[in-house]
């Protein structure tokens, strides 16, 4: 949670939207580092047919396991080596090191436009260039109520302490949009 009660790491996006500007995505949310055995950032961005780039600053062996709309097992033996692959499906894409690292996770989605966005540390977000019309928006937030305190890692053939959370949630409003106006939509985020 941000300082003034939003939550970070929250994508946003509209529904249905098939007119506006080209892909814009902003290049930090397209780029992977494996840092101090943590991937950052945590919530990424690629467009649809894309590549992804990814590297590890970390002198110790990592993994970058995909399952979902990519499938990919990569691993990164040499530190600052850069390695991309294309992300040819839109959809959500599951990252986990199973280099015994259980607890480094991170979540890719592949945008077939350019209307989505993640929400800073303070909660807020903005899409920018979207033409008039009525949209529905979507947030999205991976869960976060802990469901399960420890995992099994199977490299270790331990229990390892780690939280493990509640399946992703969604919320959706409708929006207006007129041209050159700002609109302020706002979010309350909760479990039900």
């Amino acid at each position: 949670m941000g300082p003034q009660g939003g939550v970070a790491n929250t994508v946003l996006f509209l529904r249905n939207i098939s007119r506006g500007k080209a892909m814009d995505l902003p290049e930090p949310r397209r780029f992977l580092d494996q840092k101090q055995c943590r991937y950052e950032p945590h919530i990424l961005l690629v467009p649809q047919s894309a590549v992804l780039r990814m590297k590890s600053s970390d002198a110790t062996l990592h993994t970058v396991h995909m399952d979902g709309a990519a499938t990919y097992n990569l691993p990164f033996p040499f530190t600052n080596q850069t390695i991309s692959r294309p992300m040819p499906s839109a959809g959500l894409v599951n990252l986990r090191c199973n280099g015994g690292h259980a607890w480094m996770n991170a979540e890719v989605l592949v945008v077939p436009h350019p209307y989505y966005t993640v929400t800073d540390e303070s909660g807020r977000f903005k899409l920018k260039d979207v033409p008039p019309g009525e949209y529905e928006i979507v947030a999205w937030h991976e869960g976060w109520k802990v469901v399960q305190q420890a995992v099994f890692d199977v490299l270790t053939e331990r229990r390892i302490q780690r939280p493990v959370f509640s399946e992703p949630k969604m919320w959706e409003k409708k929006v207006a949009v007129t041209a050159n106006e700002k609109v302020a939509v706002n979010f309350l985020l909760s479990e039900n």
